[in-house]
């Protein structure tokens, strides 16, 4: 007799808050049969891991199962959730994609400016879609993003509730609430796992609704007397739409500022969900001539970004205006945890230039979360009634929150699976159980690449920017023999005009290691690394710094 059963595989996002990427397996007499992914997104650096864009999933569990994937599903447009998959496509084997219409423009998008392309089927929610022996279903569902989806998964052992980043928003200011029909027969017919988001389950109640954020702008742009600045995430349009409303309503021409702003608002107004007098539209040159009050700039950076728009205000970078006492900057937006020492440190910037800054600390109903509270994770407990959970989006602490929430709810706490990225759950005979973890690590990208920075290149990074680097250059001939005195230049370390006794003695340094031992003539690699021990060690002794040394041996 056939037997089916299926393994739950977080590659991202399961901790990490962001960089989501989940994988479904079917088995079939313990032959894997079919894949289904969902979600593809990247994840934000931290501090530590310097030079870094952003970080992507790490796939290579899935590099010999290509031909086992048969669709990669999507949740919603932010970055956390498809940033990634023009990256990782080509590796997935380009799988069938299917997401919600305006996720759909956003992935699209962002493979035409890869100059890559790709077809997303845009999904009907009355439709349920098969993919190999799993069955997938899209349920209308309430964030910070139009269009964003729950998924119901259906096998032959069961069905799963994909339930990522949501609030159960009765009166969200466009598009559908919940379908909370469709939630509450999912439990109905049964569901074998609920993997809810977890995100809110240390905040109590039920989480405000979006609307409320549109009187908030209002309210603050009536009292502004110098520019209006408000900042989010750039793929949260339902936010920007009800600060533009604000602005057309006080007669302020708006200014979309950053590149992923620009981008995405462009994208938005052109299928209907951000509708802008053409004429309230400005660019950034006209901002010189404006009076401040008839100025409302809607900017990406809420994250506190290096380079991003508001840090350039922040930076005074931005050319075309400056912030001046008199001027709001509403932070529309909650810090991704980790983040929270580049936001603060960009409200700091931007207080000392004199503008007001209203930010969640300070003001209430500036940003609605669009991560359900405890009363919203609890009510998706109830209506899908699950065998077994597995909190996914948050962190190791609002994991165990989500535990105690089960728990009051009277579900046992051993239904409750809390993983961390590559461990694995299987579910078989409508039991579930660990299973062996699957290796991941997190692949960075650069300017210059994927993949290309790793665990040497950080710790090369982290070292040049507190200690400096020292270079040093060795001109030998064929026999290993100096040609040339060696030179030293350093950045970031000591000033070189003060400091000529300690170069001149690190060149003595390596004019000793230079010299030949008994006759023989020493490799490369190992005179550089003697170079490099013996300079480590003496501007240690010397200066207490350990700068990194890098020795240029060029053979004549």
């Amino acid at each position: 007799m056939e037997k089916f059963k299926v393994r739950f595989v977080p590659l991202g996002g399961i901790v990490g808050v962001t960089k989501n990427l989940y994988v479904y397996e079917l088995y079939l007499d313990d032959k894997l049969k079919d894949i289904l992914i969902i979600d593809c997104g990247i994840g934000f650096p931290l501090e530590k891991e310097l030079g870094v864009d952003f970080v992507i999933p790490d796939i290579s569990y899935l590099q010999d199962k290509k031909d086992k994937i048969r669709a990669l599903l999507l949740t919603h447009g932010h970055e956390d959730h498809i940033g990634a998959l023009p990256y990782l496509y080509d590796s997935l084997g380009r799988p069938p994609v299917y997401a919600s219409k305006l996720t759909s423009v956003f992935v699209e998008n962002k493979f035409k400016e890869n100059k890559q392309r790709i077809t997303v089927t845009r999904v009907d929610f009355e439709k349920v879609y098969s993919f190999g022996d799993f069955r997938a279903s899209f349920v209308k569902m309430t964030h910070s993003i139009p269009d964003t989806t729950h998924i119901i998964i259906g096998s032959p052992i069961g069905s799963f509730y994909h339930g990522p980043d949501f609030k159960l928003d009765l009166t969200p200011p466009y598009g559908s609430p919940p379908d909370f029909y469709k939630i509450v027969k999912s439990g109905k017919d049964g569901i074998l796992c609920l993997l809810s988001d977890c995100l809110g389950a240390e905040r109590p109640g039920l989480t405000l609704s979006e609307s409320i954020v549109g009187q908030t702008f209002e309210d603050e742009m009536r009292k502004t007397k110098g520019k209006f600045i408000m900042t989010t995430f750039s793929s949260n349009i339902s936010r920007i739409r009800q600060c533009v409303e604000a602005a057309i309503k006080f007669n302020r021409k708006i200014f979309f500022l950053g590149r992923s702003m620009k981008q995405n608002s462009q994208l938005a107004a052109e299928i209907g969900y951000l509708p802008v007098p053409e004429k309230l539209i400005g660019r950034e040159e006209e901002l010189i001539k404006l009076p401040p009050n008839k100025v409302c700039l809607i900017a990406a950076g809420s994250q506190g970004q290096y380079g991003s728009a508001l840090s350039k205000l922040a930076d005074k970078q931005n050319q075309y205006t400056r912030i001046k006492p008199g001027d709001k900057i509403i932070f529309s937006s909650d810090p991704i945890p980790g983040n929270e020492n580049e936001v603060y440190g960009v409200i700091e910037d931007l207080v000392a230039q004199g503008a007001d800054v209203v930010y969640s600390d300070i003001a209430d109903q500036l940003h609605s979360s669009g991560h359900g509270n405890q009363e919203d994770l609890k009510f998706l407990i109830r209506f899908t009634n699950p065998a077994y959970f597995i909190p996914i989006g948050g962190t190791i602490r609002h994991q165990k929150q989500y535990e105690n929430l089960a728990e009051g709810l009277g579900y046992d706490k051993s239904k409750v699976f809390s993983l961390n990225e590559g461990e694995t759950i299987w579910f078989d005979g409508g039991k579930a159980y660990k299973g062996q973890e699957v290796e991941t690590k997190n692949i960075y990208v650069d300017a210059y690449g994927v993949g290309d920075v790793g665990n040497i290149v950080l710790r090369d990074r982290k070292t040049i920017s507190s200690e400096g680097v020292v270079f040093s250059f060795v001109i030998i001939d064929k026999t290993g023999r100096l040609v040339a005195r060696p030179k030293i230049v350093s950045r970031g370390f000591v000033f070189e005009k003060g400091e000529e006794k300690l170069y001149n003695d690190a060149l003595f340094l390596i004019e000793k290691v230079m010299k030949p031992k008994g006759g023989k003539i020493l490799e490369l690699n190992h005179i550089k690394r003697e170079i490099i021990d013996n300079l480590e060690g003496f501007f240690f002794k010397e200066r207490g710094r350990r700068p990194l040394i890098v020795a240029e041996i060029v053979q004549l």
